[in-house]
């Protein structure tokens, strides 16, 4: 399957399987006017399965479609991969009002804060020992004016995304942009002491 084209509405309710376990149910997808961009799936997961398979248990959290491997004669999807790969990849991700996100379901992403002001868009994310511990924000150039920002770029940490709205493609945050700025763990990510290592940019 994964060289195949699905449309989504093909792949919307179906249950999806590693081998005889259900992991859970296909909901959606992220919108995005660029359907290369789109890498993953949303993905209901069954609540055993979160209990035993996530660090902490979510109940949606990303669905790789490399993973896809078929359509079986009863509907249902079967992955290509173990629950040690699919394990894997959702460590690899970043929790969001308790749902969790691949990082290709949140670049591009525009980012406001708790007032609606546009801060700008999401072009990387930053990992710190093998854990994304924020994203990185191109800031609008009014945002830059206004706050004298040194640098295009910002690094808003994790803790503070509080949601974000599908259709609209935006991430929201849990601070005015003022208050975000003086708090420490804000600083300290945008302080340049963190090596470039610890930054990954996804292509």
């Amino acid at each position: 399957m994964a060289d195949e084209s699905f449309m989504i509405q093909e792949l919307l309710q179906r249950e999806v399987y590693v081998k005889q376990t259900r992991v859970g149910i296909i909901v959606g997808e992220r919108f995005h006017p660029n359907e290369e961009r789109v890498q993953s799936l949303r993905l209901q997961v069954d609540a055993d399965i979160a209990d035993e398979f996530m660090r902490k248990p979510a109940e949606y959290a990303p669905l790789s479609k490399e993973l896809l491997h078929s359509i079986q004669a009863d509907g249902t999807i079967k992955l290509s991969k173990s629950m040690r790969e699919l394990q894997r990849r959702w460590r690899n991700t970043v929790r969001i009002d308790e749902k969790l996100y691949a990082p290709d379901e949140l670049l591009d992403r525009a980012v406001l804060d708790t007032q609606g002001e546009d801060l700008g868009e999401v072009v990387g994310l930053v990992k710190i020992k093998r854990t994304y511990r924020g994203i990185q924000v191109k800031a609008r150039s009014m945002l830059r004016r206004r706050y004298r920002l040194e640098c295009d770029t910002i690094n808003i940490p994790v803790q503070f995304l509080a949601r974000t709205s599908p259709r609209l493609d935006e991430i929201i945050l849990s601070r005015t942009f003022d208050k975000l700025m003086g708090l420490p763990s804000y600083m300290k990510l945008n302080s340049g002491d963190i090596l470039d290592d610890d930054f990954e940019e996804e292509e």
